[in-house]
């Protein structure tokens, strides 16, 4: 056995939803596990592709349900996609904010100045969603795009959930300009890694974790910021789709929990041809990964994982057959 996990870094980047909480509750143990990161000297940030609310009304939901949260420690695709902006024109440019108020805001810090309309000659436009979007906002960006400014989306998201079901989000009207001009914008948010880079640099780690649930924004984009990356099974993924994730989408490490952070984390060790974890081992023939273990043990997933991957290191979309056997 290892140290306990949270002992190999300075820091955790925590997704929201399925990490935090699920729908309007917060998940079980999943507030505690985060007050205790101040008791051990580990600092806090929250990354969220949501770029429609402030830093404060996302710390205020999650004082809600019980996490310590303040607005600086939230690190949105707004906050981000304007950092990012700012560092592709020169201070003081005009900048079309087709969004919502705070991404203004986050544009205004940075020193540029924000426009309204195409007929300004903006030299960059960002994108990043609001409810109150309609045809005007994204024919004034379609112009401005297709005139040659810069652009920026703060995230691709193609759907946001909501009360009623899944409904259109930023990346469906990103999509809106792109078809109309041609071009693709450059991205801040989940799953690539601006975000994370601005989360890990405004709190201060050095040796971040990423905490998320899901492989395709959480995961690939920890991955891709070349940061630790943990898969939290109390959301959107599982053990296996873990096992059958792409190669840029694979976790260093699968947490049943929060609470696992606190745990040491056991060693994997190979040797003919098996991988070991904790008293489960792991097989690959063919297209089967046989299972020497207890289904309902993660230490099952992870031998299984690392065997499998170890067996398909460049795998895109490798599904394995999984078979479970008793020990003699």
């Amino acid at each position: 056995m290892t140290d306990r996990l949270i002992d190999a870094h300075d820091g955790v980047l925590a997704d929201l939803d399925g990490v935090v909480y699920a729908g309007p509750h917060a998940i079980p143990g999943a507030t505690a596990a985060l007050d205790r990161l101040a008791e051990e000297g580990k600092s806090l940030a929250y990354v969220t592709n949501n770029a429609s609310r402030s830093s404060e009304q996302v710390a205020a939901h999650l004082r809600e349900l019980g996490a310590p949260a303040r607005a600086e420690q939230v690190f949105g695709s707004a906050l981000a996609g304007a950092e990012l902006l700012a560092g592709l024109v020169p201070p003081g440019s005009p900048v079309l904010v087709v969004g919502s108020e705070p991404l203004a805001e986050c544009v205004r810090q940075q020193g540029l100045v924000v426009v309204g309309s195409a007929e300004d000659e903006p030299d960059a436009v960002i994108q990043g969603f609001s409810p109150a979007l309609g045809w005007k906002d994204l024919a004034e960006a379609a112009y401005a795009v297709a005139a040659g400014a810069v652009w920026v989306a703060t995230n691709t998201d193609l759907s946001i959930p909501q009360a009623r079901g899944l409904a259109p989000g930023n990346g469906t009207l990103v999509a809106a300009v792109a078809a109309a001009t041609g071009r693709s914008p450059v991205v801040a948010g989940k799953p690539e890694a601006a975000l994370f880079r601005t989360a890990a640099h405004h709190s201060g780690a050095e040796r971040a974790l990423v905490v998320g649930d899901r492989l395709d924004t959480d995961i690939l984009g920890g991955n891709r910021a070349g940061m630790a990356t943990a898969l939290v099974l109390t959301g959107v993924d599982s053990v296996r789709t873990a096992l059958a994730a792409r190669t840029d989408e694979r976790p260093d490490y699968l947490l049943e929990s929060l609470a696992a952070l606190y745990e040491a984390y056991p060693a994997i060790t190979r040797a003919d041809g098996a991988a070991t974890c904790g008293g489960s081992t792991a097989r690959v023939s063919d297209a089967t990964v046989t299972i020497t273990g207890r289904e309902d043990d993660v230490d099952s997933w992870r031998a299984a994982c690392a065997a499998w991957w170890a067996a398909h290191p460049e795998a895109t979309a490798a599904v394995p057959a999984v078979r479970f056997e008793t020990a003699d």
